[in-house]
C-alpha cells in the first residue's frame, strides 16, 4: 500500500524548540548507568526469560475475548494514574502524564491531524493489563519477535535471554525461526504487551474515522499500525529484523519513527495541566472511539 504523506523528518527539531526540551536525545533510553538501572534490568530479565511463542500465544487467547472490564478511553487514562512503568529508565512519574505529554508534542508539530493527536494519547492504555493483576514484564517495554532468535540491538540481549527455553528449541533459535522471509510483521508473534493489546482493543472495538472522513481511511490504518509497533525499538530505532519486513512494514516505517520522536523526547518533569487538556481530547474520543469500550 501506498502511505498518503511521509512525515516531515524536521519535526523533531520543531517538537524540542517548542517545549523547550533541554534534555540531550542521547541522555534518553540509557542502559548503562542511571538510578533507575536495576529497576529497568530485573524487568527485562524476567520479560525476556518468560516471553515465549506458548506463553504469548496463551496471553491472546486469555485477553481476546475483551470481557475484563468496560470503560471509556478517559477512564483508562485515569486508571494510569496509579502506574508507572518499571522499564523506563527515563521517567519515574504516572504514566498518565506521559501520555499527555506525548499527545501535546504531536499537537504541536501537527496541528491539523487531530487523529495523531489521539494516537499519542491512546498509545500506551493497554498498560492498564499492569492494574488488573499482569506483571509489568508482561506489559512494559519494547517488544521483540518471539518464535526466533532475538537480534542485537534487542534490550540487554546478551545478558537475559539465557534462560529462554525457546531458545534451545531448533523451531525458534534461528534468525528466521517459525517465519518466513519478508513474511510482514503483521504476521510476527511479537512479545506480548500494551502495544498488540491496545491494538486488538481498537480492532474490537472498532475505532474508525466518521463518515466524511471514511475516504481518509488509511490515516486510520497508519494510527492503528504506530500503535501496534510503537515499542518495537529493536526495529523502529536498531534497524534489526529487516528479514521478516514486507513493504508494506518499509511504507509505515517512517510514520513509526516520526510517532517515535514524540512518545521518547516528551519525557520531562514538568507535568502537563491534564484537567486543561482534557475538554479537547474528550473532544476527539467523541469524535472517533466513542463511549464505552470492551478491554
Amino acid at each position: 500500500m501506498k502511505m498518503a504523506v511521509v512525515p516531515d523528518p524536521t519535526m523533531v527539531g520543531k517538537l524540542e524548540r517548542g517545549l523547550g526540551m533541554d534534555k540531550k536525545k542521547t541522555s534518553f533510553r540509557n542502559y548503562t548507568s542511571g538510578p533507575l538501572l536495576d529497576r529497568v534490568f530485573t524487568t527485562y530479565k524476567l520479560m525476556h526469560t518468560h516471553q515465549t511463542v506458548d506463553f504469548v500465544r496463551g496471553k491472546h487467547a486469555q485477553f481476546g475475548t475483551f470481557s475484563s472490564k468496560k470503560m471509556t478511553v478517559l477512564e483508562a487514562v485515569d486508571l494510569l494514574d496509579q502506574l508507572v512503568d518499571e522499564s523506563d529508565p527515563d521517567v519515574d512519574f504516572p504514566n498518565s502524564f506521559h501520555a499527555f505529554q506525548t499527545a501535546e508534542g504531536i499537537r504541536r508539530a501537527h496541528p491539523n491531524k487531530d487523529w495523531f493527536h489521539l494516537v499519542g494519547l491512546l498509545h500506551d492504555l493497554g498498560k492498564v493489563l499492569a492494574l488488573a493483576g499482569e506483571p509489568q514484564w508482561a506489559v512494559v517495554g519494547d517488544t521483540f519477535p518471539v518464535g526466533c532468535r532475538p537480534q542485537a540491538s534487542v534490550v540487554f540481549c546478551d545478558s537475559t535471554f539465557q534462560d529462554n527455553p525457546d531458545l534451545k528449541d531448533p523451531r525458534y533459535s534461528s534468525e528466521l525461526g517459525m517465519y518466513q522471509p519478508h513474511c510482514g510483521l503483521g504476521n510476527v508473534l511479537m512479545s506480548w504487551g500494551h502495544d498488540e493489546y491496545m491494538y486488538q482493543v481498537m480492532k474490537f472495538n472498532k475505532f474508525s474515522l466518521p463518515p466524511e472522513l471514511r475516504q481518509l481511511s488509511a490515516v486510520w490504518v497508519q494510527a492503528f499500525y504506530m500503535i501496534r509497533f510503537h515499542s518495537f525499538y529493536p526495529w523502529h530505532t536498531g534497524g534489526d529484523y529487516r528479514q521478516l519486513c514486507s513493504q508494506e512494514d518499509l511504507n509505515m516505517l517512517p510514520w513509526v519513527q516520526e510517532f517515535n520522536k514524540f512518545d521518547l523526547y516528551t519525557k520531562c518533569p514538568d507535568l502537563p495541566d491534564v484537567d486543561r487538556l482534557r475538554p479537547y481530547y474528550q473532544g476527539l474520543i467523541d469524535k472517533y472511539c466513542p463511549g464505552v469500550l470492551c478491554w
